[in-house]
C-alpha cells in the first residue's frame, strides 16, 4: 500500500523521528485518529520510539501554541497502543496516533498545581490549544481524509480505565473512521484523554465554531465594558467621563508596554489601583483579560480611544 498525499506535518520538527529506524512502520492510508495523553508534563523519547505515536503535541506557554514532534510518516503505523495476540489490528488499523502532553487525571492535575508544575490539563485545554488540535485534524482531513467526526462520548478518567461502556468491540472498531481516545481502542486498558472536549474541538476544525472556549465572556470586552469595571472595583476613583477615558487609555498603553514617558505620577498611582482591583479576578481571568485588551480590542482601542487632554487631572489620592 502505498503512502499517498503529504507525509510531513507542516511546521512539525523531526528532532524525534523514527521512521527510518528500528522502529519504522509500516505503510497504510490513515482513516481514524487517536487522541492519548502523555500524562507528564515534558516530551519524552518514548523508548527510543518503541512506543511512540505518529506526532505529539508539546504545549510552548510563552508562545501559546503547541509544538508539534513528528515520529513517523502519517500514513505510517505509530506504536502507541496495545496490539494483543489474535483479534484486531490497533496500530496498524490505518491509525493516526497524537500524544497530547499533559494530563487528563484530575488528581495529577491537582497535585502538579500544588506542585506549580506549568501543564495542560486536557478535560480543560487552553483556547490556543484547542485552535491548533483543531487545526491538525482540519489538514488530517483535507490532505488525508479522516472524517471531522468522532465518538460520542468521552468518559472522565478513572472512569474511562478499563472494560468501560465506550471501549468499543472488534466489529465497532473494524468499522471506525473519525476520532477517538485510547480509552475507546479494544485491547487496550487505558483511560486516556479523559473528558477531552472533542465535540468543541471537532466543531472548531469544521469551521462551525471558534476559539476560546471558557474564556469568551472576556474575550467580548468592550471599552464600555472596561469603564465600567474600573467605576465598579476601582474604589474611590474619581469616575468622570474625562477620567474613565484617561484611565482606559493609560491602562492600555500599560498592558501593552507603551506608556510613554513622563507619565504623571497621579496616572502611575491610577494605574497600581486599578492593578490592585484587577487581582481580585481568578488567574485564568487576568491572563485572559490582559490577552483581551492586548490582542482582540487592539484595533478597537486605536480607533475609540483618545489620550486624556492636557487639563485631564489625574483622581485625587492616586
Amino acid at each position: 500500500m502505498a503512502r499517498t498525499g503529504p507525509q510531513k506535518i507542516p511546521g512539525a520538527r523531526f528532532d524525534l523521528f523514527f521512521g527510518d529506524g528500528r522502529y519504522s512502520g509500516s505503510d497504510m492510508e490513515v482513516n481514524c485518529g487517536v487522541i492519548h495523553t502523555t500524562e507528564g508534563p515534558t516530551l519524552y523519547d518514548y523508548n527510543s520510539g518503541g512506543v511512540a505515536p505518529t506526532v505529539t503535541a508539546v504545549p510552548d506557554f510563552d508562545t501559546q501554541q503547541l509544538v508539534w514532534h513528528q515520529h513517523f510518516d502519517v500514513d505510517e503505523s505509530a506504536r502507541a497502543l496495545v496490539n494483543a495476540p489474535g483479534g484486531v489490528q490497533t496500530n496498524l488499523a490505518n491509525t493516526f496516533q497524537i500524544e497530547l502532553v499533559g494530563t487528563c487525571d484530575p488528581a495529577t492535575h491537582a497535585q502538579w498545581t500544588r506542585q506549580g508544575v506549568q501543564h495542560i490539563y486536557w478535560p480543560e485545554p487552553p483556547a490556543w490549544a484547542v485552535r491548533d488540535l483543531a487545526w491538525l485534524m482540519r489538514w488530517l482531513s483535507d490532505q488525508h481524509g479522516i472524517p471531522l467526526t468522532g465518538v460520542a462520548e468521552w468518559l472522565p478518567y478513572p472512569a474511562s480505565y478499563g472494560a468501560s461502556r465506550v471501549r468499543m468491540t472488534f466489529d465497532q472498531w473494524r468499522s471506525f473512521t473519525g476520532w477517538c481516545g485510547h480509552q475507546h481502542v479494544p485491547e487496550n486498558d487505558h483511560g486516556d484523554p479523559g473528558s477531552l472536549p472533542a465535540a468543541h474541538i471537532l466543531a472548531v476544525a469544521r469551521g462551525e465554531a471558534t476559539t476560546p472556549t471558557e474564556e469568551d465572556p472576556l474575550m467580548a470586552f468592550t471599552e464600555a465594558d472596561l469603564r465600567r469595571f474600573i467605576r465598579e472595583e476601582a474604589s474611590g476613583i474619581d469616575v468622570r467621563d474625562s477620567i474613565a477615558n484617561a484611565m482606559f487609555w493609560w491602562l492600555t498603553h500599560a498592558i501593552n508596554g507603551t506608556v510613554p514617558e513622563g507619565a504623571g505620577a497621579g496616572w502611575a498611582g491610577l494605574l497600581g489601583t486599578v492593578g490592585k482591583a484587577l487581582t481580585s479576578l481568578p488567574d485564568d481571568a487576568k491572563q485572559t483579560l490582559r490577552e483581551a485588551i492586548a490582542t482582540e480590542l487592539a484595533d478597537g482601542i486605536k480607533l475609540t480611544v483618545t489620550a486624556p487632554s492636557a487639563n485631564t487631572s489625574a483622581p485625587k489620592g492616586s
